[in-house]
């Protein structure tokens, strides 16, 4: 499983990212997290797209952009200092996704 986190200039997707990326290693996934600007969602690669709360407002142009599930992360989850809930949001939204025929989200 590939992720994106994506914030406005970089630095604190880099945290969550961090965070998540030591949370799936943990939890015994093979799970990559990177973070990236806005403009690195076009083209990428990534399963996964979590958009920084700061740009819920840019929700629809990033998933018209990206080529992957994308979801915003929730307002304090600057404040999950060891990545367990950004991880649980994650791979609620990875199960979902797998739960629901394709043409129906």
């Amino acid at each position: 499983m590939k992720i994106l986190v994506v914030c406005g200039a970089g630095a604190s997707s880099t945290f969550v990212a961090q965070r998540l990326r030591r949370a799936a290693s943990e939890a015994g996934l093979d799970w990559d997290a990177a973070a990236g600007m806005e403009h690195s969602v076009a083209g990428s690669d990534h399963d996964l797209i979590l958009v920084g709360p700061h740009l819920a407002d840019r929700l629809e142009a990033i998933r018209q952009a990206a080529p992957a599930q994308v979801a915003v992360l929730p307002d304090d989850v600057f404040a999950d200092r060891d990545g367990t809930r950004t991880l649980a949001l994650a791979r609620s939204i990875v199960a979902d996704a797998r739960n629901t025929p394709k043409g129906t989200s």
